[in-house]
């Protein structure tokens, strides 16, 4: 892969969540930030901008409606349009939720029927090179089985260790399935990095079981060896020792790029009672993409980042400043991704309130017109393109 690739995202996440009466809501970012109205006009944008790959994947909910049903009018116009119009999709099939008839990521069923329909849609568009299966594993195993927030609403090590399993064998499932159809497919693992620092020494010993804890979600995906405080984690709520070693011979990390999410929300401080809070950036991209790298030896790629107006545009530019760093300093990074396109709808509360509360965080807002940022994006696309494409690793002087 020679073209470095610069990204954005249609925001796609459809959780279940819980309202205040008691009722179950789908969150459709898609809807809520008219995608489904202004398609054409975003993939439009996207190339206004000068970005050549996108993330993005059909609604899962709404395409996937039963085993092996599958409803492709939305998919096929617009997985059509974007090769006409040469964006390069990056297919994002599974982004923080599931169907109904599924029920969440408790379902054991659920690793089964979603690589069938991995399967599937790589059958419907063999041309696709490059997938996301499951976006941020960690984050929705976390959000929906350890914090209660989204689908199964669990708060627990037990649950969250099942929709961890669960997810995690759907993705390297997945990625069986469409190699049968695609040899040469790519998995870009959007993943959250995370660190948690210790506020004072008695919270050492907590950070450094979240600080493993962090990885499992990739340590399966990839097969990697986790330590013992980890497999006994793991076996105590609920994991058999046949499942962690299916993960160990079922792994194809040859065809996998790291992809490493990072916000200003991504570190976090342990605190003396137990709790933890967001911390804000204290290490940042560099330095715990670098701890990723280190243990895994991937090729890497910046899939998400983002900041509100008005310091959109600074964190813009810090993150690609940090990205560049890691690249010259020997780290194969392989793209750097702006999320998303158009600004999202209550991410501010995690999408667990439904306020319809615009975050200005997108390169555009909603009436479709480019924010400081997305000029800023632009601009600096436009500088770095040829650039970061003639670069060969190892052939940097270093000055610092």
């Amino acid at each position: 892969m020679n073209q470095f690739m610069f990204a954005t995202g249609i925001e796609n996440s459809y959780p279940n969540i819980i309202l205040p009466d008691g009722k179950v809501k789908r969150v459709d970012e898609m809807e809520k930030s008219f995608h489904y109205d202004y398609w054409e006009e975003d993939f439009r944008l996207v190339k206004e901008t000068g970005i050549d790959y996108l993330r993005y994947g059909p609604p899962l909910f709404s395409t996937h409606v039963g085993p092996g049903q599958y409803h492709w009018d939305f998919t096929d116009v617009t997985f059509r349009k974007m090769e006409e119009m040469g964006i390069i999709p990056l297919v994002d099939l599974c982004h923080f939720g599931v169907p109904d008839w599924l029920g969440n990521f408790q379902n054991p069923d659920f690793p089964h029927y979603f690589a069938e329909y991995a399967r599937a849609f790589a059958e419907r568009f063999p041309n696709l090179q490059y997938y996301t299966p499951v976006n941020e594993i960690f984050i929705a195993a976390t959000f929906s089985a350890q914090y209660g927030w989204w689908n199964e609403c669990l708060s627990s090590d037990k649950a969250f260790v099942t929709a961890l399993k669960n997810i995690c064998k759907a993705n390297v499932m997945a990625m069986h399935e469409i190699l049968k159809v695609r040899p040469d497919a790519v998995f870009i693992q959007s993943e959250s990095s995370e660190y948690f620092h210790a506020e004072d020494p008695s919270c050492t010993s907590l950070a450094n079981f979240l600080n493993q804890k962090r990885f499992l979600s990739l340590d399966l995906t990839y097969g990697y060896p986790i330590r013992a405080v980890m497999y006994e984690y793991l076996l105590d709520n609920g994991m058999t020792r046949e499942e962690y070693h299916w993960f160990l011979q079922n792994q194809v990390k040859a065809h996998c790029i790291m992809g490493n999410d990072y916000y200003f929300t991504n570190e976090h401080m342990v605190h003396p009672n137990g709790s933890t809070s967001a911390s804000g950036e204290i290490f940042g991209y560099y330095v715990i993409t670098t701890q990723y790298y280190r243990r895994y030896r991937l090729p890497v790629m910046h899939t998400e980042t983002n900041m509100i107006e008005p310091n959109s545009v600074n964190w813009l530019r810090k993150e690609w400043a940090n990205a560049k760093r890691l690249r010259r300093d020997g780290i194969p990074l392989m793209g750097f991704t702006w999320y998303s396109l158009i600004d999202q709808v209550d991410w501010d509360s995690a999408l667990r309130f439904d306020d319809g509360r615009v975050n200005a965080l997108g390169l555009y807002d909603m009436n479709r017109q480019i924010r400081p940022v997305g000029e800023a994006y632009k601009e600096l696309i436009k500088q770095w393109k040829g650039v970061m494409e003639e670069e060969k690793f190892g052939l940097h002087f270093n000055y610092y």
